[in-house]
């Protein structure tokens, strides 16, 4: 289907699109929830040590906000170049920082963080080689990286695909929605399976520890149960959820 006609001009290039403030920057609360559970079992209570949390493309902040309980002690830092998503973030997180993850990388030092979470960011990414290589240089040896990503290979794209739509997530404009399911173009430029986000983070540097799946807020409310159930594969998940170490 064609998305409506509308009075805003086009995007002139990626930075454009996305300070326009009717672009989609936040994750779905199921998967955040989730992602932060991950991260929290594996940083321990921070009674013992407190650690410090980067959330690199924090968007308006929410799933830092959300993560915030389970990391209470913990030190989270939202971190985005758009600063539209900046002023949002600062009204739901206490830091949040402007940093890119290309160009002159983040205001940080190498080795200074000891988590990053990094919630729905690598498939807008032009460059993702870059932006794990910067990550990596942040992270402490053996920090966390939690990574979460739609799925190409989700269960309905499967069938979508068997019958010529253009998978969900997926997206060939700036500018409109085009042979897919859908109502928003958010941005996505890259898109990974299971198996091929594992090999691409392992050859960027870390450890692959644990991969789960999480379910998708926009999937159809009679189908969502089919989604959550799909979790329990994440090849067929929605989205990826992937909880990796700095080697």
């Amino acid at each position: 289907m064609t998305a409506p006609t509308t009075t805003e001009p086009p995007p002139r290039d990626l930075r454009d699109f996305y300070e326009n403030p009717a672009v989609p920057v936040a994750s779905g609360t199921p998967r955040s929830l989730r992602q932060a559970r991950m991260l929290a079992r594996a940083l321990g209570p921070a009674a013992h040590t407190p650690r410090t949390v980067l959330d690199i493309g924090c968007g308006d902040g929410t799933a830092a906000a959300t993560a915030a309980p389970l990391l209470t002690g913990h030190r989270v830092i939202g971190v985005d170049w758009s600063q539209d998503a900046l002023r949002r973030a600062r009204t739901r997180i206490p830091y949040a920082v402007r940093g890119e993850l290309t160009g002159g990388g983040l205001p940080f030092a190498a080795g200074s963080a000891d988590a990053v979470l990094f919630s729905e960011v690598i498939e807008h990414l032009v460059d993702p080689d870059a932006a794990l290589d910067e990550i990596r240089r942040i992270l402490r040896p053996g920090g966390h990286l939690m990574l979460s990503t739609p799925n190409l290979a989700a269960w309905y794209n499967r069938g979508l695909l068997l019958a010529g739509v253009q998978p969900v997530f997926s997206e060939v404009s700036l500018r409109g929605i085009h042979g897919r399911p859908g109502k928003e173009v958010v941005g996505h430029l890259r898109l990974y399976t299971a198996r091929a986000l594992r090999e691409f983070v392992a050859a960027s540097g870390f450890t692959v520890e644990r991969l789960e799946g999480a379910p998708f807020h926009g999937v159809p409310r009679p189908l969502r149960p089919l989604d959550r159930l799909a979790c329990a594969r994440p090849q067929l998940a929605s989205i990826l959820l992937l909880h990796a170490r700095r080697t």
